[in-house]
């Protein structure tokens, strides 16, 4: 049972990436998915989350209009896809899954939290 997260890289400022969240060994449409980021040196932050039916997302506002979060459960998936990446987006990023689904959506308090995927490096630099 386990979140794999993936996509991460390096680019250039300006450009894009799509970072992947796969579970396995549970069924992902059950839960409302979070990805988080941590910097280095910085305390971990919420960047996105989208409800179980798909119908309620929520981005931090240094991120919002650049980012976009989906799902696809039949692939037992979600997704962050990442625009206009910029320097301070540089960051190690979770996706964690959690059944805490509101209307709207909104981050879930830390312990309601089930699984962390391990982590993928994004890297913007020039």
């Amino acid at each position: 049972v386990q979140l794999q997260a993936s996509g991460g890289g390096l680019v250039q400022p300006g450009g894009s990436l799509r970072l992947s969240c796969v579970a396995s060994g549970f069924s992902l449409d059950e839960y409302a998915i979070s990805w988080f980021r941590q910097a280095p040196g910085k305390e971990r932050e919420g960047v996105s989350c989208i409800s179980t039916r798909d119908d309620s997302t929520y981005y931090a506002d240094s991120v919002k209009g650049r980012f976009t979060i989906s799902r696809d459960n039949a692939k037992n998936a979600a997704y962050l896809q990442m625009n206009s990446l910029k320097p301070e987006d540089t960051a190690v990023y979770y996706c964690a899954n959690t059944r805490y689904s509101p209307t709207p959506i909104v981050f879930a308090p830390p312990n309601e939290y089930d699984y962390w995927g391990q982590g993928t490096l994004v890297t913007v630099s020039s």
